[in-house]
């Protein structure tokens, strides 16, 4: 199947969504009236953003046939990484690039174990996770830190026309990674490398290069998503992002994209990140104890993952 086909596809795929999302929407519009409301609309919104920023890399990587469990200990440590150095003394640009630059280590080290070691990117993401995660837990010494300055909040908690930075920035971000994945040379040779790697060898595309990107990419996505969401939180804490990585997968598997590669797109993968938030906001709102989330979420990847193996042997055949 060829890019045109591919992405044609992707478009019937995003059709199909919205559409699931505008209904979804209208019924518990009708359910319950706070939830049409412009303030619920926002607040939703800004639920999404953080997720909605990692799920534009991760949806690359799926795409090209890869996979990143390692997002959410990344958001937790570039908020870390940018709190400690802050505290510090440095001032807060800087501290946030330390932070970027942490999210591009970890995306380095996992694209090129993966891509150059050629190891199975769950395993390899997988231990990264943890790593991760426990480095979080050494550096801070197992405390969160406050204490931050105006202008680095902004970021999180400032408005423009009335609409939260976080907002903006997902919104920006979403656009632009369309756009690029959809006309860029670099980012469509993805749906061949996910397609079929072996041949994308042959035919000349550099695979190891743009795997190492992706990965590169995906870090530092997560990073910046870290340090909005420590800007928006105004603390850094030792457990943020715990369970973003299942979130974000779930959300990009249901915006279309294949656990097999070799399909998806940023705007699918966006309303699926908005669907999540739609059917988690609904359970708050019709009062449904909260226990419910992850038996929810857990549920909806689940029935992603059948569908998109029914459709891959569909289309197989």
């Amino acid at each position: 199947m060829g890019i045109k086909s591919l992405l044609k596809s992707s478009r019937s795929s995003e059709l199909g969504l919205l559409l699931v999302v505008g209904t979804c929407f209208v019924i518990m519009s009708v359910v319950s009236p706070v939830f049409g409301k412009l303030v619920t609309i926002k607040i939703m919104l800004l639920s999404l953003s953080v997720n909605a920023i990692i799920a534009c890399g991760m949806a690359i990587l799926l795409i090209s046939g890869g996979f990143d469990l390692s997002v959410g200990s990344v958001l937790g440590l570039s908020g870390m990484v940018a709190a400690l150095g802050m505290k510090y003394g440095f001032p807060f640009y800087v501290a946030s690039l330390f932070g970027l630059m942490a999210g591009a280590g970890v995306g380095a080290a996992n694209g090129f174990v993966i891509a150059r070691l050629r190891i199975n990117p769950f395993i390899t993401t997988l231990g990264s996770m943890i790593a991760v995660r426990g480095l979080v837990k050494i550096i801070s010494g197992g405390r969160g830190i406050y204490g931050f300055p105006a202008a680095f909040k902004w970021f999180g908690q400032g408005l423009v026309f009335n609409v939260q930075m976080p907002i903006i920035f997902c919104l920006l971000i979403v656009a632009l990674g369309e756009f690029l994945l959809r006309k860029s040379r670099f980012l469509r040779q993805n749906f061949y490398i996910g397609g079929n790697e072996r041949s994308a060898i042959l035919s000349g595309i550099p695979v190891v290069k743009i795997k190492m990107f992706n990965y590169i990419l995906s870090g530092v996505l997560a990073a910046f998503a870290g340090l909005l969401s420590t800007a928006r939180y105004g603390n850094a804490s030792v457990t943020a992002g715990q369970g973003v990585e299942l979130q974000v997968v779930t959300a990009v598997i249901i915006g279309g994209a294949s656990l097999s590669g070799g399909k998806g797109s940023i705007l699918g993968a966006f309303l699926g990140t908005l669907l999540m938030v739609l059917i988690v906001t609904s359970i708050d709102l019709l009062h449904v104890r909260a226990d419910w989330h992850d038996f929810v979420v857990g549920g909806v990847l689940l029935t992603a993952v059948i569908v998109d193996n029914i459709g891959r042997k569909g289309g197989g055949r």
